[in-house]
C-alpha cells in the first residue's frame, strides 16, 4: 500500500515532527534552572549498548525491509505484465463509461486488489511482529479496523487527486512531468493542512493534555520560542503501542503539538520539555515548508524519470501490457513500479536532508532549554522502550533513517554547550528575553 499512497499524494510525504504554538503569556517557562540543576545538566551520559532483543529486532527488521521493498516492486510488475491491469481498465470503462468515473473505479479496484495481496505481510509486520517483541498493546480488531480505514482514506484520496496527473498526461504528454511536479506543492500543503483535523482523528483519540501543569510549562516554552496561540493535545496511543513519540502536525490554522500518552508516562519533565523544544524548532526554523519544497523538487525528478523510462519502454512492451500510452489508466501499476525503482535513488537524498533538519531541531531544543543531560537520558529511555539501536549500519542510515542515530544524538547532547564557554548560540536571536522568575524542575520527577 505504500506506493499507492505515493501515487495519491504524488510521492511519499516526508513527516517532520515539527511545531508548537503557544497561548497567552503564562508563568516563567521551565528553561530557568538553578545552579545545582545547571551543573547536573552538564553531566555527560554514556551511549548504552543495544540489548540482545534490540539487536534481534534490528536484524530481522532489516531483512523484512528488504523483502518488503522487493515485494512492492514485484506486485505491480505482476499486475502489469500479466495483463491484469488492462483487464481492470476494460471493466472500469464498461462500468464507469466516462473517463473520470472509469479512473475512479479502476483505482478503487486496484486498491482492493493490492490490499488483499499485501494483507498477510501487513498483518505480520503491523500486528504479529510488534506483539512478538512486546511493543504493542493493539487488539486485532483495532489493527484490522485501522487497516480498513486506511484503505478507505486511500480510495478517497485516489478519486480526489489521481485525475490530475492523468489529465496532464492527456493534455501535455511531453511536459506533464513538469506540471505534475509543480502541482505537488499545493497538494502537499493541502494534505498537511487537513491531516490533523480530517485523517488523524480517524485512527486515534485526541484530548487536551490531562496534566495542566505540564501543559502550562510547554506553552511557556513555546511563548519563549516566539510561537503564539498554541494548542497541545494528548493522544491515547497506549491502546496501540508501548513505544513513545511526540510530534507537531498541521499547517497554518491546524497546527498543533501532539504528545503520546506513553511518552508523558515514561519521561520526566525536563526530558519531555527538551523534546518539545526540538519540535518547536521545526516550526520556528520553517522546516515543514522547507521539507515540502524539497519533497516537491524530488517529486519533479521522479516524474521526469518516469516520463523518460515510459517513453523508452512503451513502444517496446506496449502490446504485451495492453496499452501504449502513459495516459491510459492501465498504466498506474507501471507508474508505481517505476516510482518504486526511482525512489531507491531519491530516498537517500530526501532522508539526508531530513536528518539535517532533525539535527538543527536538536540544536534548537538544547539552546532554548540547556537540558543537555536530560535530552541524553530521554533518548536512552527512548532507545530502551523502542528497542532502538544506537549506531545502526550505513545502509540503514542511508535508506531508512529520517533522523540521526541515537548514538550520534546523545554524543551531540553531551558536547554542544556554547553557552558554557561564553559563545553565542546559533538560534538565540529567535528566543524571547529570559523571564526574571526562576522555575526549577526536578530532573527526576515524572510528569504523569
Amino acid at each position: 500500500m505504500r506506493y499507492l499512497i505515493s501515487i495519491l499524494v504524488l510521492f511519499v510525504l516526508l513527516h517532520f515532527p515539527a511545531l508548537a504554538e503557544a497561548q497567552s503569556p503564562v508563568p516563567a517557562p521551565a528553561t530557568q534552572i538553578s545552579t545545582p540543576a545547571a551543573q547536573a545538566e552538564d553531566t555527560p551520559v554514556p551511549v548504552p549498548p543495544p540489548t540482545e532483543k534490540a539487536l534481534r529486532h534490528y536484524e530481522t527488521g532489516h531483512l523484512l525491509w528488504w523483502f518488503r521493498t522487493l515485494w512492492e516492486l514485484a506486485l505491480p510488475a505482476v499486475i502489469l505484465f500479466t495483463g491484469l491491469s488492462a483487464k481492470l481498465r476494460d471493466f472500469s470503462r464498461r462500468l464507469g463509461r466516462s473517463w473520470f468515473f472509469a479512473l475512479g473505479i479502476y483505482f478503487v479496484l486496484l486498491a482492493l486488489l493490492m490490499y488483499g495481496a499485501n494483507w498477510p505481510l501487513d498483518y505480520y509486520q503491523g500486528f504479529i511482529r510488534p506483539h512478538a517483541y512486546g511493543l504493542s498493546n493493539q487488539t486485532f480488531a483495532k489493527w484490522f479496523g485501522d487497516s480498513l480505514k486506511e484503505l478507505a482514506v486511500i480510495s478517497v484520496l485516489g478519486v480526489l487527486f489521481l485525475w490530475l496527473p492523468y489529465l496532464l498526461l492527456k493534455k501535455s504528454p511531453r511536459r506533464w512531468w513538469l506540471y505534475a511536479g509543480l502541482a505537488t506543492i499545493p497538494i502537499y500543503f493541502f494534505i498537511q493542512l487537513i491531516r490533523p483535523v480530517v485523517f488523524e482523528p480517524l485512527f486515534n483519540k485526541f484530548t487536551p493534555v490531562e496534566n495542566k501543569v505540564l501543559e502550562t510549562k510547554i506553552l511557556a516554552l513555546a511563548e519563549r520560542a516566539g510561537i503564539h496561540g498554541s494548542r497541545v493535545y494528548e493522544v491515547k496511543k497506549s491502546v496501540d503501542t508501548k513505544t513513545v513519540n511526540a510530534y507537531v502536525t498541521g499547517f497554518l490554522g491546524t497546527k498543533r503539538i501532539v504528545l503520546w500518552d506513553t511518552m508523558i508516562n515514561q519521561l520526566d519533565e525536563r526530558e519531555l520539555l527538551f523534546v518539545m523544544g526540538h519540535e518547536m524548532g521545526h516550526y520556528v526554523l520553517g522546516h515543514v515548508v522547507k521539507g515540502i519544497l524539497v519533497l516537491s523538487a524530488l517529486s519533479l525528478l521522479a516524474f521526469y524519470g518516469i516520463h523518460r523510462a515510459a517513453t523508452w519502454l512503451l513502444p517496446r512492451a506496449g502490446k504485451r501490457l495492453g496499452f501504449d500510452q502513459l495516459s491510459d489508466i492501465a498504466s498506474l501499476p507501471l507508474i508505481m513500479l517505476l516510482l518504486g525503482i526511482i525512489s531507491l535513488v531519491l530516498t537517500p537524498v530526501g532522508f539526508a536532508y531530513s536528518r539535517h533538519l532533525e539535527h538543527e531541531a536538536d540544536r534548537f531544543g538544547l539552546e532554548i532549554t540547556h537540558y543537555n543531560h536530560s535530552a541524553a537520558t530521554g533518548f536512552v529511555r527512548l532507545q530502551d522502550t523502542n528497542l532502538g539501536i544506537p549506531r545502526p549500519g550505513f545502509l540503514y542510515i542511508l535508506m531508512r533513517s529520517t533522523h540521526p542515530s541515537i548514538g550520534d544524538r546523545i554524543d551531540f547532547f553531551n558536547q554542544y554547550k556554547p553557552w558554557a564557554h561564553g559563545e553565542p548560540s546559533k538560534y538565540e536571536s529567535y528566543f524571547a528575553p529570559e523571564p526574571t522568575t526562576n522555575t526549577t524542575i526536578p530532573a527526576d520527577r515524572p510528569v504523569h
